[in-house]
């Protein structure tokens, strides 16, 4: 399933309207019957009091066709205008002329109190938000402003049902300035929309699905747009390795997860751990030498390299250690509890210039020492992926945290077609973008994964499907998603307060054996 923006939408719609003839007024109708549909069948109660709240846009005229269809159907409907009739424009006025002539029931609330309209919406059992659409930009002008507070007084109490997208909810940033309708359900069309996973959106959008209404999907490839795509659970099925019945660890890969110091012994180990319970054949952990003891201690599962260090973190003699040793690895990840150190910058640019064409995961505070050197990534043969937190990708670009949230997929495709790496920008809804430019969107998250070292377990998945053999697409899909899911699920028995990295893993394996059942 592919995500849409404003400008993408508008250009679907116009292009079915020129060249397929199907008129705004009709897209029109089938948007309002497929929102009545949904509205049914999340019905609260058997007879339910309707209220649909319609501005003068389009979405207003999608609020126009449902409250109609609603009447029509016997339910008891009101339809509140909030703006003057003559503001309603172009096909918004066509079912708008249709409803008024049929004299069917409407208030007209734009020059009425606003403590009618709170009596409205407190009678109401279901909610129709069909106020103000996609075309969003700002702060909410009032009355609608007034009218959304007082629809989110009744948010968690009634059904509320947003048309397309909350009203409020920019529809490409997810940005919210001032006040939005924090919705039960969005019914939105044709494809979902880059709002509802970025920024605020989540908070906002509720549950959604994306229904038909006669705009063919396929017109993506005649207008030549390249759409992010939204990770499902069918992609991920397709992403994660299949295992031949008749394989054995040699066939499954064996991973390198390079990391570990003094202050972080846990983090390698995590990864290690996550690599194994996501289906790698072997992992060896190459450690500071001085913390081995400690780790092998913890994990007896891996093999091990100790390599040499000095105070704790890897010293460059630990690089001649590696240098004989990294042909024998199917996928390299570096970073882990690395930690920033005296000459990090100098033994990390050594490391990487050792390797020949593994795919490489740098994470961490290895992402942090090759800040400067990134024109080596661009040179390395095999496949780069960085996987950022917004302030490790705030780092990397020298600049705030605020300014990469502010454009996630943008900052993200830019990076990777700029350094021809793949890049995992972690967050609520994680970011994937690939050097070819494509992007794709992690539908899930939880605040349960806000803990050190669950970003250890992501590293440790990627790079076990990496060397299972899956693709660096395939591997960050299948990761993040299954990942985020596991922290889902965790949060349910244990609480999100309670889920730790080791529980996490313990997701990962049950939302494997799920998956293929």
């Amino acid at each position: 399933m592919f995500i849409a923006g404003q400008k993408e939408m508008q250009q679907m719609d116009q292009y079915t309207m020129d060249k397929l003839g199907l008129p705004g007024i009709v897209l029109m109708e089938n948007a309002g019957a497929r929102v009545v549909e949904e509205i049914i069948s999340g019905s609260p109660c058997e007879n339910p009091r309707i209220l649909v709240l319609a501005g003068g846009g389009n979405n207003g005229g999608d609020g126009f066709v449902i409250a109609r269809r609603l009447c029509d159907l016997g339910y008891d409907l009101q339809l509140g205008l909030v703006v003057p009739p003559d503001k309603i424009k172009g096909d918004a006025k066509v079912h708008f002329d249709v409803y008024r002539t049929r004299q069917l029931p409407i208030l007209f609330l734009h020059d009425s109190e606003l403590e009618l309209v709170q009596s409205e919406i407190k009678q109401a059992d279901v909610i129709v938000d069909a106020l103000l659409g996609t075309g969003v930009i700002g702060p909410v002008r009032e009355p609608f402003g007034a009218i959304i507070s007082m629809i989110n007084e009744q948010a968690g109490k009634k059904l509320i049902v947003s048309v397309d997208i909350p009203s409020g909810v920019n529809s490409d940033s997810g940005r919210v300035e001032g006040t939005a309708v924090k919705a039960s359900m969005t019914v939105t069309f044709v494809f979902p929309k880059k709002g509802f996973f970025l920024e605020d959106g989540p908070k906002f959008v509720g549950e959604w699905k994306a229904v038909d209404i006669s705009v063919p999907p396929s017109i993506i490839e005649d207008l030549g747009i390249n759409l992010p795509r939204l990770i499902t659970e069918d992609l991920v099925a397709n992403s994660v390795p299949v295992r031949p019945k008749d394989g054995h660890k040699g066939t499954f890969g064996h991973v390198l997860v390079v990391g570990g110091s003094k202050f972080y012994v846990g983090a390698p180990i995590f990864s290690a751990k996550a690599a194994l319970n996501s289906g790698a054949g072997l992992v060896t952990l190459a450690v500071p030498e001085s913390i081995y003891p400690m780790a092998a201690a913890q994990n007896p599962e891996s093999l091990y390299l100790p390599l040499r260090d000095e105070e704790g973190h890897f010293s460059i003699e630990a690089i001649d250690q590696l240098s004989s040793l990294l042909h024998q690895f199917t996928s390299v990840a570096i970073g882990p509890g690395i930690s920033r150190f005296p000459g990090g910058e100098a033994w990390m640019k050594s490391l990487i210039s050792l390797l020949t064409t593994q795919p490489v995961v740098v994470d961490a505070d290895a992402l942090y020492l090759l800040r400067n050197e990134l024109n080596l990534v661009r040179q390395y043969k095999g496949d780069v992926i960085f996987t950022p937190h917004p302030g490790e990708m705030a780092r990397l670009l020298n600049k705030t945290v605020k300014e990469v949230e502010e454009d996630r997929i943008g900052i993200a495709k830019t990076f990777a077609k700029d350094y021809g790496v793949y890049l995992l920008l972690k967050g609520h809804r994680s970011v994937i973008a690939t050097p070819d430019g494509n992007v794709f969107i992690n539908p899930h998250g939880h605040d349960a994964l806000g803990k050190g070292g669950s970003g250890d377990v992501l590293t440790g998945m990627i790079t076990s499907f990496l060397a299972q053999g899956a693709s660096p697409v395939e591997s960050m899909v299948a990761a993040s998603y299954l990942h985020a899911r596991a922290g889902e699920e965790k949060s349910v028995t244990l609480s999100s307060y309670g889920v730790g990295p080791l529980d996490l893993i313990d997701g990962i394996r049950e939302q494997l054996r799920l998956l293929w059942n």
